[in-house]
This record gives structure tokens, sequence and C-alpha cells, in this order.
């Protein structure tokens, strides 16, 4: 077993005796969905921590759109549920980089590609295949594409 999906384990064990209720029920879901990722396809098999770690990554982002979706139909308690779930898994997520951070690492990468010859509008998938493997997983795919466009269109 991973390490990342024993420590989902002990912590979700640890939930259950402190009866965090919240807490609890946001890693068995989480937990269940990367136990859906092991036995999708052709065979069962044991995900990396990487895996795992996109599987967490793509559950918060599930309870990011669902609580803004609540908050925009006036559903405020069931928006604060999806944002406190969220808050559970981003204890297993790296840490995300700050807007500044970003802006940085996207300046640096529209200069590269600038040198390369692109230029304009145009360059935003050029400046988006230096800029993603940089980023990595320490910011949200939508949010890195809104900085390069925004800094293109400078």
């Amino acid at each position: 077993m991973t390490t990342l999906k024993s420590r989902l384990q002990d912590d979700l064990t640890a939930a259950i005796k402190e009866r965090d209720e919240l807490r609890s029920a946001t890693l068995r879901m989480t937990l269940s969905a990367i136990t859906k990722e092991e036995v999708a396809g052709t065979s069962a098999r044991e995900l990396s921590d990487d895996e795992v770690q996109k599987v967490i990554t793509r559950e918060a982002k599930k309870r990011r759109e669902a609580a803004e979706a609540f908050a925009g139909g006036g559903r405020t308690e069931q928006a604060e549920r999806e944002r406190a779930e969220g808050e559970v898994l981003a204890d297993y997520l790296p840490q995300q980089l700050s807007d500044e951070e970003l802006a940085t690492l996207v300046a640096e990468a529209v200069e590269e590609a600038r040198a390369a010859g692109a230029e304009g509008p145009r360059a935003m998938g050029a400046v988006m295949k230096i800029v993603n493997p940089r980023v990595g997983d320490r910011a949200e795919g939508g949010r890195v594409a809104a900085a390069v466009k925004k800094r293109l269109a400078q």
C-alpha cells in the first residue's frame, strides 16, 4: 500500500474514533474514489502516491465546483459543507502557489517563448508547454491558463 493511501486510512480510523463526522465522511469518500480508480480498467492495480494525489486533487476540485454551484443557487449550508470537505482534502495536497509566485513563473515562461519566436495570443500553447512542468500540481490548470492569457495580453 502506498504511503499516502495508508495515511488516509490511518486518519480515517482516527476520525472515526474521535467521532469527527465531517472528516470521516470526507476520507471515506476519497478512499472510495481511490479504490474505484484502482479497479477501473482491465485489471486491478495499486495506485502510486502520485496517482493517489491526482485522485485527491480531482475530488478537491469537485468540492470547489459544488460549493460554487450551491452558493450560486442560494444553498449556503451545502456550500459550507463542500468548502469544509475541500479544506480536509487540502491537508493531503501540496501547498498551492501564491498569485505572485505563479505570475513570476508565467512571466519567465513568456520571455522564453518570445525568445524562441512565439508572439501574441498564438504563443499560448508554447508558453503552457514551458510553464506546466514548472508548476506541476501546485496550481490548477485553469488558474495557470488565466495567468498566461493575462500576461500575453499585456
